[in-house]
């Protein structure tokens, strides 16, 4: 019996070392890096915005709209590109700011419209127009002045702008004070014939009077701006005549008035301009004419000054200024401005060089003549 107890316990003796410190093994297998460390609170790096969002963040802070529309019960709506009222409402602008500068259609200015009020305030800039009308219909716009001392600059950043339509079924054109305009056609600038709608979804079409025709719109050359109207990007000679729109919505169409589009051949710069007297030579008592002459552009006005021996001794002469436009036979057209200086009764004293100065925005040319006593 004893040999059997200290049989068993070296039995034990020898096998408790292999056991003891062993770890249990688990029931599933490990998955690959089940034992790594995973870190706690990893910081991740933000993304930076995409271009796109970025680009709008930008333009956000460079510009931004001051301009509202006062509401019924005392609401603001900021305004889009465009608004469509009927015509008939007023409407009450108002952009924010001490002092504000407006922009509307010129022609409230020209007729002193008493429909319109603009005023000032402390902190923002009103514009009230009541009882509108289809002729209305244009951009109003305003924009933040920042003044120092008396030299003022627009504020490129706090400005506001949207575009009118007060539209009028009877009135689907914008009216225009004259049944006939003229537009100049030039070789190096788009051309624009001004049929302006008054409804934006009105169907409006391009028609020559003669021959007969619809004149195709394709996008490229001839497009359509429901703000400006008809625009040849690339005006030629073959695009000259007489035009028309026609505008058609929810009713009978109608007809547009008549645009005469002139071909420009002269190039802009200084006046071309050439000086002649009746005669360089003359007796006592004759009256002598001089003559300045200007080619030029059709739309661009010229100003003239002169220079003669008796002006300083305040000499009366005869100055008379007049214009006209005239075909060069090769579907150009051209403005030919003149200027007349007459002196009546020749003296002694009137004998000398008659100098014609002729300006225009690109520039002035001086010419001279001489004129003497026999």
């Amino acid at each position: 019996m004893r040999l059997l107890v200290l049989l068993s316990l070296l039995l034990l003796q020898e096998t408790l070392p292999h056991v003891i410190g062993q770890p249990a093994k688990s029931k599933h297998p490990k998955e690959p890096g089940e034992n790594k460390i995973k870190p706690i609170n990893k910081k991740v790096k933000p993304k930076p915005p995409k271009m796109r969002e970025r680009e709008s963040a930008d333009s956000s802070l460079k510009s931004q709209s001051i301009l509202t529309q006062v509401m019924d019960k005392g609401h603001f709506q900021k305004l889009a590109a465009t608004l469509s009222l009927s015509a008939g409402q007023s409407i009450e602008l108002r952009c924010k700011g001490s002092n504000v500068t407006w922009n509307y259609p010129s022609y409230l200015d020209t007729f002193k419209d008493s429909r319109l009020s603009i005023k000032q305030l402390d902190r923002y800039g009103q514009l009230i127009l009541a009882n509108s009308t289809a002729a209305d219909t244009g951009e109003y716009s305003c924009w933040l002045q920042l003044c120092n001392g008396n030299k003022c600059r627009k504020d490129e950043t706090k400005t506001g702008s949207t575009y009118i339509f007060f539209t009028d079924k009877e009135e689907l054109f914008v009216p225009t004070p004259s049944y006939f305009e003229i537009v100049y056609l030039n070789p190096d600038k788009p051309a624009v014939i001004p049929c302006r709608v008054t409804t934006p979804s009105a169907k409006v079409t391009l028609h020559r009077e003669f021959p007969a025709e619809e004149i195709e719109t394709d996008g490229t050359d001839i497009i359509y701006d429901v703000k400006k109207g008809f625009v040849y990007q690339h005006p030629t000679s073959d695009h000259k005549g007489i035009v028309y729109c026609k505008a058609e919505s929810q009713g009978a169409p109608q007809i547009s008035i008549k645009y005469h589009l002139l071909y420009v051949e002269v190039p802009k710069g200084p006046p071309s301009t050439t000086i002649a007297a009746s005669s360089n030579r003359a007796e006592v008592s004759d009256s002598v004419h001089v003559i300045c002459t200007v080619l030029g552009e059709p739309d661009v006005d010229v100003n003239f000054r002169w220079q003669y021996p008796g002006q300083e001794s305040e000499r009366p002469a005869i100055i008379q200024n007049f214009w006209r436009l005239i075909n060069r036979g090769t579907g150009h057209t051209t403005r030919i401005s003149k200027s007349i200086l007459l002196v009546e009764d020749f003296e002694a004293r009137d004998a000398g060089n008659y100098i014609c100065i002729a300006q225009n925005l690109q520039g002035e040319t001086t010419v001279a003549t001489k004129v003497e006593l026999n």
